[in-house]
């Protein structure tokens, strides 16, 4: 298995945006897979960031991370983002995840980004084993979430 930029393989983007999309289609209300295609379009750019990272075993997808500029509008302040970890159910609890944040972690602290942050509205013990701090518990989108953080540099 291996981590690439999504720039290298756009062809999972319609995979990644229907995964996205079932994982975390109420966080936006109203929103589409395709209107999921369309804003990754951006991470094609080939840029630090935004940027995309999959993990893939052979030509079989198996996860996603993202670098954002912002990924929670009620902390337009707080920048940049840890976004989008999300592992193919079949692939779970081997570890692909944790290989995929760190790897984000990796990337931000080559570009010199720190602190970095998260939200989670369920994962905030995975994070914390990888070294993320807490922040805060807030209501967000009609749900609850975790704020975190992590000084990469």
């Amino acid at each position: 298995m291996k981590i690439i930029n999504l720039a290298a393989a756009p062809e999972h983007i319609p995979t990644i945006a229907a995964w996205h999309q079932a994982q975390w289609g109420y966080l936006n209300p109203g929103g589409t897979v395709e209107s999921r295609i369309e804003r990754m379009q951006r991470f094609l750019k080939g840029a630090g960031m935004p940027a995309m990272y999959i993990c893939v075993d052979g030509k079989h997808l198996v996860g996603t991370a993202a670098l954002v500029e912002s990924d929670m509008d009620s902390h337009p302040e707080l920048s940049p983002w840890l976004a989008s970890v999300y592992v193919n159910p079949g692939y779970r609890k081997r570890g692909m995840g944790a290989a995929l944040v760190r790897y984000v972690v990796s990337q931000a602290k080559t570009n010199g980004f720190s602190p970095l942050y998260l939200f989670t509205p369920d994962q905030a013990r995975f994070y914390q084993n990888l070294g993320w701090q807490f922040i805060a518990h807030e209501s967000y989108r009609g749900g609850e979430a975790t704020l975190m953080k992590i000084d990469p540099l």
